[in-house]
């Protein structure tokens, strides 16, 4: 739930004088930050504030100077794709607070939401996989991009350690394969990484998909952005069964689509990171410490772990492959 609202962020954002009012209606979802719908006289908008310690079951704390990484994301995305980025209208950096425009949900419905009704739209996977492969390779190889998101140190605090070093914990077998993809995607620099490539991240708005929260911006490895939204495909076909074939389409779909944007480096090779990826990232939305909320049958986490394990201990450099064991495991 979110704490008392920053009014006086307005008015240092300009967008309320002194005198003036708005009606402040704290936003569902936020685990990471307190979020607001603000309605003010002329307009509503959305404001974000970073939390010291997320709303997550496990202790889980991470620098609130993230806030200040998704502004720079976001003002980045807008250079290269204004139409997969809210706009930002105001930012209150020692606050670790901003303001964006506020994208209302009967326009801009969650992408997350839809596929839990069995709502999936092949082209709409293949617009994030298109939209999102854009953005890496704009960015690679830019010195200036990885001067600005030389954010280490928060990407190990909001990925490396509660992904991989907790999942390790609770399986110690496979702790050094988990302890060498970390060192493998802390290791490689090539271009702008999100760090959250969810589905509950992207809105499917009239113009496409819209992306928001870049808290885990880091200049990194861009198949880790490509895994963790594969890896959520994948998750929601043990969640909603009667969409599986469609959900495996949308996987394939997305990976044609960012795919074919791969120009910074052997597409082989790409892929072979991804495939080896998708596993870690599987268990640890099992056991890690954000463990994904539906899977709440234990036969399904059992078998999520078991495929997730085996695939650890047996790589592919194909996410074909993994895809099939994975939905190999669904099967009765």
């Amino acid at each position: 739930m979110a704490s008392d609202p920053p009014v006086d962020a307005l008015v240092r954002s300009g967008l309320l004088d002194a005198a003036g009012s708005a009606d402040w209606t704290p936003l569902p979802g936020g685990v990471s930050s307190d979020i607001w719908r603000v309605d003010l006289p002329d307009r509503a908008v959305c404001v974000k504030r970073a939390r010291p310690r997320l709303d997550v079951a496990g202790e889980w704390h991470a620098p609130v100077e993230r806030n200040d990484t998704e502004v720079a994301w976001l003002d980045v995305v807008a250079v290269i794709d204004p139409g997969f980025v809210p706009r930002v209208i105001g930012h209150v950096p020692e606050l670790h607070l901003f303001v964006m425009e506020h994208l209302e949900p009967a326009r801009y419905p969650v992408w997350k939401d839809q596929l839990a009704a069995g709502n999936v739209d092949l082209s709409f996977a293949g617009a994030v996989g298109a939209r999102l492969g854009a953005v890496h390779a704009a960015t690679a190889g830019r010195a200036d991009v990885a001067t600005r998101f030389a954010t280490d140190d928060l990407f190990d605090a909001l990925r490396l350690d509660p992904y991989f070093d907790a999942t390790a914990l609770a399986h110690p077998d496979r702790a050094d394969r988990l302890a060498a993809l970390r060192t493998r995607t802390a290791d490689t620099h090539l271009a702008l990484v999100h760090g959250d490539v969810s589905p509950k991240n992207l809105l499917a708005g009239p113009d496409g998909p819209v992306l928001l929260d870049a808290e885990c911006a880091w200049f990194g490895d861009p198949a880790f952005d490509v895994a963790f939204c594969l890896t959520h495909l994948l998750l929601k076909c043990r969640w909603v069964p009667a969409a599986r074939r469609a959900l495996r389409d949308s996987f394939d779909t997305f990976c044609a689509a960012h795919f074919g944007r791969v120009d910074w480096e052997p597409v082989a090779a790409f892929e072979a990171r991804v495939a080896t990826l998708i596993p870690a990232l599987l268990l640890a939305r099992v056991d890690g410490l954000s463990p994904v909320e539906y899977l709440t049958a234990g036969s399904d986490r059992d078998a999520g772990r078991r495929v997730s394990r085996e695939l650890l201990a047996h790589p592919s450099d194909s996410v074909t492959a993994v895809r099939d064991a994975w939905h190999t495991s669904l099967v009765p």
